[in-house]
């Protein structure tokens, strides 16, 4: 690969990243959504093709749950690798 392709690469994935951060900061300030970007991120990332509207995806009981499970995915996370 040219490095003048790998530049546009980099370029493109940049303004992606950009862009999906601030998409999730308007999304968040129209919503009133109490957490944080990250948490965000990861709900959307794992709820990529559901069919459930935003609002009530990233609703406090939706949330709620999120949290539980991703929670248990640490535990899971260290106990794999060792760390517990």
């Amino acid at each position: 690969m040219s490095n003048l392709f790998e530049g546009q690469i980099i370029k493109t994935q940049i303004g992606i990243a950009v862009s999906v951060y601030v998409l999730v900061a308007i999304v968040r300030k129209r919503l009133g959504i109490p957490v944080s970007r990250y948490e965000v991120l990861q709900i959307l990332s794992l709820t990529m093709f559901e069919r459930v509207l935003l609002n009530q995806l990233l609703a406090e009981t939706v949330l709620d749950e999120y949290r539980h499970d991703s929670a248990n995915q640490m535990i899971f996370s260290r106990i794999t690798l060792g760390r517990y």
